[in-house]
């Protein structure tokens, strides 16, 4: 595109055609406050809040949808664009609860902040307020629309990256309110639970339904044994919640953390990661040699995305892999095989699965997810949750040596590690696919060493393009694959497969953008730029890993050995895999 030329406050600046005064401004250092703008999507200026001065325009112009045009003149905090941000705020705050102090989000609300930087110092305008009740129907999220500012951001993702269209405006004028059709409460309808609607909300009104009590119980009741698995994102995501650098790997301290925190057990997700893809991988073979059940093979291990197929394309549920998602498999293994070998009581053992996911918890609390005898997992915190146990305890997350998990699960595979990005289940299904391919059935392979190991790395299904897709050669297959993230490109891939025009044999989907290092649990903000640091952690502990691939885990081998026989074998597939249900829209 052509440059341009405008003057901003005072200093001529070129920009390119077609670029907005706010995108102009950014590049140029220069602050403009929103609250309806998010990143990726058409601007639709309905806040105001980035108004600027355009010498000859006929008012203030919103910055984030005016286009920049060559000989423009433009004010971005002169005296007027000033006042009416702060009269906005202003008014806002007239219609907010004065909760701050016990909010979730203080200390991080954008409102808050707005409020801060435009010098709001009192309440100039009293009047009705709108009032409505919590809504804490969701296994998941709650919804406080008292903290809501009608910004429309929770709308727009929902209904624009998730394709859901579980919220929106009900009513009209002062009544008016965000939420589910009817005014329904968000826990009936076909809310997927993953909490895309609370990383984007600019307030407390959303927010994810908080197990930290439950936790802490658990943890001051000497009688039960509390075990806490991490999720392969969180080392790449939780060292934002204390200060560090975004893509700050923390493993051996986020270890640490937890034990202090008072866990009697730290283990990793990872070693279960590996554990799917030997089930998994298993059941993409038996499908592809066997043609009993459908092509292409969709990946399971997304609670957000499993409960999208089943509200939205139930007639394609049998494409789903029946195994288990990774912490799911873990909690199952821990009150069976674990439970059996140490000893223990399952009923004395509190299994916590520390996620970046809103919708773990909802998956957590499935009827289906109970086939240790107990309920699998016994409680999910999120990213952020975690973070706010550790400041609790009083622990200073950025001070700890690192510390190694407890050894019965804390051996991982590369493979494991990047499942917490879009594409990392399906490059560690293809590690493993191989192998699986040239070894006698029902067989786990023997321990292969690097150099035997050959190709591990598939770029192909990297990178945060919506849909990814490869071709992969495996002893004389051609395997087609591809792999999307967000649940809108989750829907281009499933109206192939309706149609019947699907040219895959194995998909994989994740629910969030980005995959887990966008998880509605995670750290805010959480942007492109930053989604792309978390996985370029996850690929660079990968890297530093000897094992690169699931099948060579030697905790792997030792369960299989000791207690599930095979992949696909009878008691893996009692406790290992599950079944959905077929939901209406």
């Amino acid at each position: 595109m052509a440059d341009i030329t405008l003057t901003i406050n005072g200093k001529s600046v070129t920009a390119q055609q077609g670029q907005t005064l706010l995108q102009v401004c950014r590049t140029q250092g220069i602050d403009i406050p929103t609250l309806c703008y998010l990143e990726d999507l058409f601007p639709s200026g309905a806040c105001r809040m980035c108004v600027v001065e355009v010498e000859g325009a006929r008012g203030l112009v919103p910055s984030c949808a005016f286009p920049a045009a060559d000989g423009q003149v433009v004010h971005t905090h002169s005296p007027r664009a000033r006042r009416a941000r702060k009269t906005i705020v202003e008014l806002l705050l007239a219609n907010h609860p004065q909760e701050c102090l016990t909010c979730v989000r203080s200390g991080g609300c954008e409102l808050q902040t707005l409020a801060q930087d435009l010098g709001v110092r009192e309440r100039r305008y009293e009047g009705a307020r709108r009032e409505a009740a919590i809504d804490a129907s969701s296994v998941s999220l709650v919804r406080d629309p008292e903290k809501c500012i009608l910004c429309g951001r929770c709308v727009r993702v929902c209904e624009e990256v998730q394709g859901v269209a579980a919220i929106d405006f009900n009513n009209r004028g002062f009544q008016t309110v965000i939420a589910p059709a009817c005014n329904k409460s968000l826990g009936g309808t076909t809310c997927v639970n993953c909490g895309q609607c609370i990383l984007v909300c600019p307030t407390g009104a959303l927010r994810e339904q908080s197990n930290l009590k439950d936790v802490w119980d658990a943890i001051n009741d000497p009688e039960k044994i509390v075990i806490a698995q991490v999720a392969p994102a969180i080392r790449a995501t939780i060292g934002e919640e204390f200060g560090m650098p975004v893509g700050s790997r923390v493993t051996g301290r986020l270890t640490a953390a937890l034990r202090r925190a008072g866990f009697d057990l730290v283990f990793d997700t990872d070693v279960a990661a590996d554990l799917t893809i030997m089930e998994e991988g298993s059941e993409l073979v038996h499908r592809i040699t066997t043609g009993e059940e459908p092509l292409p093979m969709i990946t399971s291990c997304s609670p957000g995305w499993v409960k999208f197929i089943e509200h939205f394309y139930p007639e394609q549920i049998d494409n789903l892999s029946t195994a288990k998602s990774p912490h799911m498999m873990l909690g199952t293994v821990l009150k069976t095989y674990y439970a059996e070998k140490q000893g223990i009581d399952p009923a004395n053992m509190v299994v916590v699965s520390i996620m970046p996911c809103t919708a773990k918890k909802y998956e957590a609390s499935r009827p289906e997810m109970t086939d240790s005898g107990y309920q699998d997992v016994d409680y999910v915190l999120t990213t952020r949750e975690a973070a706010r146990l550790m400041k609790l305890a009083g622990i200073k997350f950025e001070n700890l040596p690192d510390e190694a998990f407890d050894p019965a699960f804390g051996i991982a595979s590369g493979a494991g590690v990047i499942f917490g990005t879009t594409g990392g289940v399906m490059e560690a299904a293809l590690r493993t696919a191989q192998f699986l391919l040239t070894a006698p059935e029902g067989e786990v392979p023997e321990m292969v060493t690097r150099e035997m190991l050959g190709h591990v790395d598939f770029a192909p299904v990297r990178g945060l393009e919506g849909v990814k897709e490869a071709t992969v050669e495996m002893n004389g297959l051609t395997l087609k694959v591809a792999a999307a993230h967000g649940l809108m490109n989750a829907r281009t891939l499933l109206e192939q497969v309706k149609a019947g025009t699907s040219p895959y044999h194995f998909i994989e989907i994740m629910g969030c953008p980005g995959g887990c290092i966008g998880g509605g649990g995670g750290p805010m903000p959480t942007t492109t730029e930053i989604r792309k640091q978390r996985a370029k952690a996850l690929y660079n502990e990968d890297e530093a890993l000897m094992l690169r691939a699931s099948h060579d885990n030697p905790i792997i081998k030792q369960l299989y050995a000791e207690y599930f026989g095979k992949p696909l074998g009878e008691k893996s597939h009692h406790l290992l895999h599950t079944s959905y249900t077929k939901r209406s829209v």
